[in-house]
């Protein structure tokens, strides 16, 4: 028999039929139905995770990110909700959540969306329905539906 590792907080609410692999930290978000989460992945609190979406091992979705229905996210995805991380504050403590609210910022995935494995997604920005980020890309601003982006930073390619 397998041996399954997780860390599912008691808050996450999980849909009907929800995969979720081993080695996997969820607390605080909303999962929705169908969807299928790799090994190694963390959720924290206050995501919303939509329908039949397919989130890749390694990634990472902190606080505040919205990712709509049918997204795939690859593997080793990793989504910043401070543009401006310090690990201490002006007098040397260590910062706590309420010393970086300020710079907190909200990040959306929009319905059909592609972010390929390896890419970064910066703090603020959407990710436009049926979008795609290639990957190892670093998102720095807003991408429009429906395009493709690459590089670094990411930018408007056309595939043919």
């Amino acid at each position: 028999m397998e041996e399954i590792n997780q860390r599912i907080a008691t808050d996450v609410v999980i849909g009907s039929g929800v995969v979720i692999r081993s080695f996997v930290n969820l607390y605080g978000c909303i999962i929705g139905d169908g969807t299928s989460i790799g090994p190694f992945v963390e959720i924290q609190r206050d995501v919303v995770i939509g329908k039949r979406c397919k989130i890749s091992s390694h990634s990472f979705i902190p606080e505040g990110v919205t990712i709509e229905d049918a997204v795939f996210i690859g593997h080793g995805v990793m989504f910043v909700n401070d543009n401006l991380p310090r690990a201490t504050t002006a007098s040397g403590e260590l910062e706590c959540r309420e010393d970086w609210e300020d710079r907190f910022q909200r990040t959306r995935v929009c319905h059909g969306a592609t972010i390929g494995s390896g890419a970064v997604i910066l703090a603020g920005l959407t990710i436009g329905e049926g979008a795609v980020v290639g990957a190892g890309s670093v998102v720095t601003k807003d991408v429009q539906p429906h395009t493709t982006v690459m590089g670094n930073p990411a930018r408007e390619r056309r595939i043919e």
